[in-house]
């Protein structure tokens, strides 16, 4: 599952935010067992269908009575205005933290890499209108996934088409470096933040330009922002780097978002090779108070995944 899937069925889900009764009562709802987790990890829309039905609203609260305290929602900046809103507000009736949409995403082009004045201009775009998003529904933090590298990927289309000399590891970076300022430049008066994720060449993301924590974090540095942080996909992480929990500490004082899903198969911890458990007793022990973002799958389909994925996600949480 990549995130192209994650913006499309988050899109597709929320043509039904707003219609339709709550159906969470007797519907076999396993109840918060032992209330709040101890970590903010978020759902994602269509995570919890088959026991809230199709409304967002209906599986937030479905969520909230899980003791999940965050909500993510990657293709929230593609719903209408009221919809932000509505979900907006059912996050902050249950006092749940609002996590990451997606603001800019480039998987086949250089946008960041390449100083093209027509790539600048739509990202600023994209970064402007993420501003205007996040006051309608909470958020914080938004991902910024900052295109390609300027070379030929085996998932380009037409890996021709741009033209010209392949530019210098140097000096792409130099123009990563330059962009990603403008944008916290208009991102810093409103307090906002864009996390960069690193994203494995290996098996979902071949030739996008950001692909390790090191590199994420000798940016930020760059950078030099309260506004450019990054997002730490353990998923991903775990495929290109491993090394989960030093990496985690060497980047901290620029981590600002977390994701999960366990790997092979993307789904909920248990279900692959990550000690969960561990990962997130360190991240609790360093005192994280932000969203751990489920970006995943359910192993299984049905009430019975769903309630399999809670299961996982207290186990993992017990310690």
């Amino acid at each position: 599952m990549n995130r192209r899937t994650f913006v499309s069925s988050a899109l597709a889900t929320g043509a039904a935010l707003l219609t339709g009764a709550s159906r969470l009562a007797a519907q076999s709802a396993p109840g918060p067992a032992t209330g709040p987790f101890k970590l903010g990890y978020g759902p994602h829309p269509g995570m919890f269908k088959a026991h809230a039905g199709d409304s967002i609203i209906d599986q937030i609260k479905f969520a909230a009575d899980q003791g999940f305290t965050a909500w993510e929602d990657n293709g929230i900046a593609g719903r209408p205005p009221a919809e932000q809103e509505a979900i907006g507000r059912a996050l902050a009736d249950r006092r749940m933290q609002m996590g990451v949409f997606v603001a800019h995403a480039s998987f086949d082009e250089p946008t960041f890499a390449v100083a093209k004045p027509e790539y600048q201009e739509r990202v600023l775009a994209s970064i402007r209108n993420a501003v205007e998003v996040s006051k309608r529904c909470g958020a914080k933090w938004f991902t910024v996934v900052p295109g390609t590298v300027d070379q030929p990927s085996p998932k380009m289309e037409n890996p021709n088409r741009y033209g010209g000399p392949r530019l210098a590891e140097g000096y792409q970076t130099a123009n990563v470096i330059a962009l990603l300022r403008q944008c916290s430049a208009l991102l810093e008066p409103h307090g906002l933040i864009m996390v960069l994720e690193p994203l494995n060449w290996y098996r979902d993301h071949g030739g996008v330009w950001l692909q390790h924590p090191d590199q994420a974090y000798a940016v930020c540095k760059a950078v030099n922002s309260p506004s450019c942080k990054i997002l730490f996909d353990i998923y991903h992480q775990q495929i290109s780097d491993g090394n989960l929990i030093p990496n985690i500490d060497r980047c901290w004082d620029e981590i600002a978002y977390f994701q999960s899903g366990d790997n092979p198969g993307r789904n909920e911890p248990s279900t692959g090779e990550i000690n969960y458990r561990n990962v997130f007793r360190h991240l609790h022990r360093k005192g994280f108070k932000g969203v751990v973002g489920m970006e995943h799958g359910n192993s299984l389909p049905g009430k019975e995944g769903e309630l399999a994925l809670i299961r996982a996600y207290r186990d993992a949480d017990n310690f």
